[in-house]
């Protein structure tokens, strides 16, 4: 787990912003103004249902500070750490009406980040002691990316690229519509510059010995093949790149998979396959 992964505010800030006022529509919390008198004050505590790994929490309380920059927000737990249930994780005090509105949004990001650090975390257990980092995916909730990244590291686990900028993944379909892993590698070495890391998927060992006979690529991710062919292939690398394995990537078969002496596992369900953990606010 990783307590220390965390951004500037005001880099997330756009992203909290948004989702309060999705959340907020067009007049606002009627019902609190309904139902409160003005200015009546509260203290509220999040609290966790689960034992869980948690993330989100630099975003909730920028949820309430955005909402109301006088609410006193002290978050007790914080990003990467465990929790069991029954925990406090921040308290919140001030106008019930700004804790109210902030409630939401705060626990949404708490819990949905929560979920996958947690599941990230039994995923870095399952390859302990191996050598194999557990990596994310871009297969992430539009909007989200950067949080949901951070959950990842506060989960005990590593990125992989952000964005379409940040590396050349030679995928399946660019193999195909170039015409060959020869062609897309020799293209590559043409074009690419001297600080870009290169990556190329394979799904079979044929296309790896064409991969290191052509050479261009720094990194080789192996797409769905089984585990004794992974292992043939670290093999037949013998160090000179760096190998990566995705597709069909269980909980029950990661170490399997680790095994096999691959330096890193990929995995979407991280983030497209987490679950939630139940946070409360309790006034």
């Amino acid at each position: 787990m990783n307590t220390a992964a965390s951004v500037p505010n005001i880099i997330l800030e756009p992203m909290v912003r948004n989702a309060i006022m999705e959340d907020m529509g067009t007049a606002g919390d009627v019902t609190t103004r309904a139902v409160l008198p003005e200015g009546t004050q509260y203290n509220a505590e999040m609290v966790a249902r689960q034992d869980a790994v948690v993330s989100g929490m630099q975003l909730a309380a920028l949820a309430f500070r955005l909402i109301d920059p006088e609410l006193r927000v002290e978050t007790i737990v914080a990003d990467g750490s465990a929790c069991k249930a029954g925990d406090t994780l921040m308290k919140i005090e001030g106008a019930a009406a700004s804790i109210l509105a902030g409630e939401r949004v705060a626990l949404n990001f708490a819990g949905r980040l929560s979920g996958t650090a947690t599941m990230t975390a039994s995923y870095v257990k399952a390859v302990s002691g191996t050598g194999t980092r557990i990596t994310c995916t871009r297969k992430t909730t539009p909007g989200l990316k950067l949080a949901e990244k951070l959950a990842i590291l506060h989960g005990g686990g590593h990125n992989h690229r952000f964005s379409l900028s940040d590396a050349i993944l030679i995928k399946d379909n660019h193999i195909a519509a170039a015409g060959g892993v020869t062609q897309v590698l020799e293209a590559v070495k043409k074009h690419a510059g001297h600080m870009v890391v290169v990556e190329i998927e394979i799904d079979g060992l044929d296309q790896l010995d064409e991969v290191i006979k052509v050479g261009g690529a720094d990194v080789v991710l192996f797409d769905n093949m089984t585990s004794s062919d992974m292992a043939e292939a670290v093999k037949r690398i013998d160090g000179r790149m760096k190998t990566e394995a995705s597709g069909n990537v269980r909980l029950d078969r990661l170490r399997e998979i680790a095994e096999t002496g691959v330096d890193y596992i990929s995995s979407g369900a991280l983030t497209h396959s987490a679950g939630t953990v139940d946070f409360g606010l309790d006034f």
